[in-house]
């Protein structure tokens, strides 16, 4: 029986171009899922087509690097579904476990490889874009939800004795944003006297 994996990283990625190609390489039965190849639940999804493998089976990928994002987890996933009795053949990379022979198993290492050097390439430039946009003075992350200004005058309203709810009603924030912000200001007004 031929059985595929597909996987994307996250949920705004497609798997319908993984979809077709495994459903024209004669995919039977397709294990899917959206999410990190580094995650619990990625080792899930694999344990999940393992468990349902048998032998003789072929499990069929786009690529390797859909098995996982390290190469000890692709090493791992094949290794679990070759003591199943079954093989792993790689549209991709023209590779096919089925073919057991020392050629065949360099060539899975090494396409290994180079799905772990690529998904730490990519965390290496993530990290510089970020560390130069921080130095440029860009804000990273999710915009604060008041500015100084309201901040400010938020702390002073409830100095005055306006209730909780009402500043979030006022301000158009939620009642945790209110207390983070009023603790916020409180520590910033003590570290200014000090």
């Amino acid at each position: 029986m031929k059985v595929g994996f597909a996987r994307v990283s996250t949920q705004e990625q497609d798997l319908a171009a993984q979809l077709s190609r495994l459903n024209d390489f004669g995919c039977e039965k397709v294990f899917q899922g959206k999410q990190s190849g580094a995650s619990v639940i990625n080792e899930e999804k694999l344990k999940e087509l393992v468990d349902f493998i048998r032998e003789g089976d072929e499990v069929i990928v786009t690529r390797l690097d859909r098995l996982g994002r390290s190469l000890k987890s692709i090493l791992e996933a094949i290794e679990s579904i070759h003591n199943k009795g079954a093989c792993l053949n790689i549209i991709d990379g023209s590779l096919n476990t089925k073919n057991d022979n020392p050629f065949s198993t360099a060539m899975i290492n090494l396409c290994g490889v180079f799905a772990q050097l690529e998904r730490d390439l990519i965390k290496a430039r993530t990290a510089e874009g970020r560390a130069d946009a921080k130095a440029k003075g860009k804000h990273m992350g999710r915009l604060p939800a008041l500015s100084d200004k309201q901040a400010r005058e938020l702390y002073k309203d409830k100095l005055n004795g306006e209730s909780i709810s009402g500043l979030a009603k006022k301000y158009s924030v939620s009642r945790p944003t209110v207390h983070r912000t009023i603790e916020r200001i409180g520590t910033q007004n003590n570290k200014s006297k000090e």
